[in-house]
This record gives structure tokens, sequence and C-alpha cells, in this order.
């Protein structure tokens, strides 16, 4: 995961770029893997946990009517969660992440293991879907890899 991060750096660095995050099932555990490297002040400047609907709308103005359309879980979602971190941050560019980690939670229509990892820039928002297997601390590290991996691509 270091060497994810550090790659992450040198883009960051090499734009000119702040990141911001915006968590919700993995609960900080992106901010806290870009914040283990020495240095990481001057290209990290703000994680926002956002693990209840409540803090989606309050603290990243996902409107409230969006999650009861499309749910919380959801690429709209993850969109809205990534430019609200944008908007709300002096970020140039966000990743957001919102799933269902398990073991509980899942459903046929979103079953466990079912996230989206939301980037966004001053450019526009995207977000992706992806269906992982495996326990709960397995599910939330695979998200914090994509997502840094993502977040990179962006800054190609």
């Amino acid at each position: 995961m270091d060497a994810l991060v550090a790659r992450l750096f040198e883009k960051l660095k090499d734009k000119g770029c702040m990141i911001a995050t915006a968590e919700s099932c993995t609960g900080g555990l992106i901010a806290a893997h870009i914040t283990e490297i020495a240095g990481s002040s001057a290209y990290f400047d703000r994680g926002f946990v956002t693990y209840s609907n409540d803090a989606k709308t309050r603290q990243l103005g996902v409107p409230a009517a969006l999650i009861e359309a499309h749910g919380a879980v959801s690429a709209e979602v993850a969109e809205a969660m990534a430019q609200g971190a944008l908007e709300h941050s002096e970020a140039d560019i966000a990743i957001a992440v919102t799933g269902i980690a398990g073991p509980t939670g899942g459903t046929p229509q979103k079953p466990v293991g079912l996230v989206y990892i939301g980037i966004a820039t001053w450019d526009g928002a995207k977000a992706h879907e992806h269906h992982y297997t495996g326990g709960r601390t397995s599910i939330r590290q695979q998200t914090v890899t994509h997502a840094l991996e993502y977040a990179i691509k962006a800054l190609s």
C-alpha cells in the first residue's frame, strides 16, 4: 500500500495538487493510509468520514433526495460525495467511497461487497462500481487499493 501512496504523492507533487477523501464503508482507512507516509501534509488536505446518511448530507452537501432516490450505496451518491469533498476542502481532486463491507447489510439488489468509488476533479466526477468478495477487512482493503489507483489514473 505504501508504494501506491508514494505513486499518488508523486502525481500530486508533479501536478501541484492536494487531495481530499470522503469515506463511508472504509471509515477513514484511505486517509489513514495516505497519512502514514511522512510529508503527507504537503498533498493531503482533509478527510471526511461520512458513515451515516445525515453526515453525507451535512458534511458533504449530498442532497437527501439523491440518497432517497438511489440509496446511499450508488454511483450517484459516490459522485456527489466526491464532488462535495472537493467543494468543502482546498483539494484539487477527491476520492469518495460508499459500499457494503458486510458481513451484514446486503440485499439481493445490493449485496455485500458492492462498492462505488467516486473520483472528482474540477472537470467533473465519475464513479466506478465494484463487486468484491471476501470478509469485511478484505473488502475494505480492496476498496482502498482501487481508490488510490483511480486517483493516480485521474492525475495521469
